[in-house]
């Protein structure tokens, strides 16, 4: 009970630290910070696991702290994490090195994150309808459908 209680309010307070660049420049700092999102996003916390996969993904060391990114985001997409979803099916469409792009996966996330409110998943899916990709044929009505969500979610 009371471990749990340490860890929430651990990222409480390292999430209002991480704001503060100068401490997150110190090394023993930025190892606190790390290990209280690392201990949030194992408990199950989809906010914190969106959060620490992005870091991971973006600013990690090495190929690991990649691919324990992406998997974190994969949990957090899951759950129902639209920005989750969303970089998911960013990184599907581009591909990397361990992974070719793939604009079916891409679409899979992407509705994820449209279905979950993220407007620019609705458009990155209308675009990539109007335009096909590989294993993706031009299908107008589902671009003038997730365009129309795009504009609805954006408040257009």
């Amino acid at each position: 009970m009371f471990g749990g209680l340490r860890a929430r309010i651990g990222y409480w307070l390292a999430r209002r630290l991480f704001h503060w660049a100068w401490l997150v420049k110190q090394p023993p700092a930025w190892r606190w910070l790390e290990g209280q999102f690392s201990r949030m996003a194992n408990l199950g916390n989809t906010q914190a696991q969106s959060f620490y996969g992005h870091i991971l993904l973006f600013r990690g060391q090495g190929l690991g702290a990649r691919n324990e990114g992406r998997r974190l985001l994969g949990l957090a997409a899951k759950a129902g994490d639209s920005k989750a979803a969303y970089q998911l099916g960013v990184l599907s469409l581009s591909g990397d090195t361990q992974h070719a792009a793939d604009a079916p996966k891409a679409i899979e996330w992407w509705t994820l994150a449209a279905q979950a409110g993220h407007p620019a998943a609705a458009y990155r899916l209308a675009e990539l309808y109007r335009s096909g990709a590989a294993g993706v044929a031009v299908d107008e009505a589902q671009a003038e459908h997730f365009s129309a969500l795009s504009n609805r979610l954006s408040g257009l």
